[in-house]
């Protein structure tokens, strides 16, 4: 009687259960559409902070310098001609500017396959330093935490031609390293500063992608005697392909805008031009020698010569990259 009595009693707590999990859920989708705003002004008001951020620091300087780009203006700003594509046409004529494009190009690519390069190498080390991984971790990441005109320094004087004490070692091997005098040895410099800076940005991303590659594909290749450089080549980088190309697109917005400072901390652009970047001379141009619509076309120029190599990069080399792996 006491089993039949509590079965009787439990089955029509079932529904009520049912009951009480249907007004949960009709509860949270109500509260879920409480939780859009009636007031739509206030998403406007939250956003109004950094809407008007990027109007003063982003949209009016840019569209200012698109202005500047087709006038010629004295240094003090009295006289203003408008003078259409006659700055670009003078641009493009210049010997000097296209030395500067070549520069470019040539010093983003070099830092960017020289930083790539290392991170990898780091980046797949990590994985079989045992001891003290922790620290490994922390010395490669140390650059990031500096500043680009502080590595600049560094570089500077370490390489210096007179006092810096690598330059002598160079000297004793039989080097002869002056990178104020050989344009060649000043593009070095600061391609390897610029490269050591950026390092730790893709040694970062590069460990998280060989985190997710499954160890069991990587010990299958070793016991089937597969290199660590053979299981590096032929298993993990085709499936961090995407995190490569991720970071071969960031490499070269880095060299074009972001390495200012440590040209202009290690060679200020020479000797004779041999390190002067295409933002470092929209610098000189604008701020030195005062020529502001130079500058603003220069600045133009950049911007269309970094959307052009990103959509080429997009076009011919994403083709490559394995999103299914």
């Amino acid at each position: 009687m006491q089993a039949s009595t509590s079965v009787v009693t439990e089955l029509p707590a079932a529904p009520r259960v049912a009951g009480k999990r249907r007004a949960a859920s009709a509860g949270g989708t109500a509260g879920l559409k409480r939780a859009h705003y009636r007031n739509s002004r206030l998403p406007l008001l939250l956003l109004l902070p950094q809407l008007l951020v990027l109007l003063l620091f982003f949209f009016i300087p840019a569209v200012r310098a698109l202005v500047q780009a087709f006038v010629i203006t004295d240094p003090f700003g009295t006289s203003v001609q408008f003078v259409w594509f006659d700055n670009f046409r003078a641009l493009l004529a210049s010997p000097e500017y296209r030395s500067s494009v070549w520069v470019t190009l040539w010093f983003t690519l070099s830092q960017n396959v020289l930083t790539l390069s290392v991170a990898a190498v780091l980046a797949f080390a990590t994985d079989r330093v045992i001891r003290a991984r922790g620290l490994y971790r922390s010395i490669v990441l140390l650059p990031y935490a500096i500043a680009p005109v502080i590595a600049g320094i560094l570089w500077a004087f370490l390489f210096n031609a007179h006092v810096g004490p690598l330059t002598y070692v160079l000297k004793a091997m039989g080097v002869a390293w002056d990178p104020t005098r050989n344009g060649f040895d000043a593009f070095l410099l600061v391609t390897f500063a610029a490269a050591w800076k950026h390092i730790c940005y893709n040694y970062i991303f590069l460990v998280a992608a060989l985190l997710a590659v499954p160890a069991s594909l990587l010990e299958a290749a070793a016991v089937d005697g597969a290199g660590p450089g053979l299981r590096f080549f032929r298993i993990a980088l085709p499936m961090i392909g995407p995190t490569v190309f991720f970071l071969l697109v960031m490499n070269f917005v880095y060299g074009f805008f972001e390495t200012f400072a440590i040209v202009d901390a290690v060679t200020k652009g020479g000797p004779g031009g041999a390190t002067m970047i295409l933002v470092y001379k929209v610098y000189q141009d604008g701020f030195v020698h005062i020529d502001l619509g130079s500058s603003a076309a220069q600045s133009v120029l950049l911007m269309i010569f970094a959307v052009a190599l990103t959509l080429l990069q997009f076009r011919y080399v994403e083709r490559n990259v394995n999103y299914d792996v």
